[in-house]
């Protein structure tokens, strides 16, 4: 399908199911950043009815961009769009390669980062259903996954680096990662103080790409230099903690 042609299409689905385009900017985006795999694989979620709207972005890196969307019960969704052009994932093979529930590893980039979009909205599942506080995934298509929006829309959830912490927050940080570990079996693989949430009293564990089975052959690796992190990101805001050694002991028991 020609480019003007998917535009049109996606156009008229946005007035007969209230896809929402503030303005000439927003549109402006839309055709900037996302190419006609990513147009089409939106225009999919909206007619199978995964979200029903999609106002502005909330968060954007240099891999992806999270925008405010509506589920079809009117609550807000994250939907998060992979970006087709980035570079970045070409780094991220070792968290696929010799990962028992995947097999070949594709050679573009979209097809890793489809794949990397499908292997975090199963690692957000599985962390969910062992009781890890995760944002609860909704769906997904290619390189666009949608979750529960954490927050305040428009507004996203403030992360441990951008609010105030205490012990109770390390309290739960090792006891999420002593969970992920042994009930969900994952390893964050990439735990920082920029992928935890704290909303309303509430931490919620999140961007879960990376995470990588505790069968995986770097797992332990991962798992040490996640704690590692979150020792020094504590020790720096004055709250002392067990070195990591012994709390990845405490973790694999």
């Amino acid at each position: 399908m020609r480019r003007d042609k998917l535009r049109e299409r996606l156009l008229r689905y946005q007035r007969e199911s209230r896809f929402l385009v503030k303005d000439s900017n927003d549109m402006k985006v839309i055709e900037e950043v996302f190419d006609k795999p990513t147009l089409l694989a939106l225009y999919e979620l909206l007619k199978k009815g995964a979200i029903v709207g999609l106002n502005g972005v909330v968060r954007a890196g240099k891999e992806a961009r999270v925008y405010w969307g509506v589920g079809p019960d009117k609550i807000a969704r994250a939907v998060k769009i992979y970006l087709a052009a980035s570079m970045q994932f070409r780094r991220r093979v070792r968290y696929i390669a010799g990962y028992h529930r995947f097999g070949r590893i594709p050679s573009s980039s979209r097809g890793l980062i489809n794949l990397w979009v499908q292997k975090e909205f199963k690692n957000l599942r599985l962390a969910h259903d062992a009781g890890v506080r995760v944002p609860r995934p909704h769906d997904y298509n290619e390189n666009i996954l949608i979750m529960e929006y954490i927050g305040s829309p428009p507004a996203p959830a403030p992360t441990f680096a951008e609010a105030e912490v205490d012990n109770l927050d390390l309290e739960w940080t090792i006891e999420a990662v002593r969970k992920l570990y042994r009930k969900a079996e994952l390893v964050h693989a990439d735990l920082s103080e920029f992928n935890i949430f704290k909303h309303e009293g509430e931490r919620v564990l999140f961007d879960m790409g990376s995470a990588v089975s505790t069968s995986h052959p770097e797992a332990k690796q991962f798992l040490r230099r996640d704690l590692f992190n979150m020792v020094h990101f504590f020790k720096k805001r004055g709250i002392p903690s067990e070195a990591p050694e012994v709390l990845l002991g405490e973790v694999t028991g």
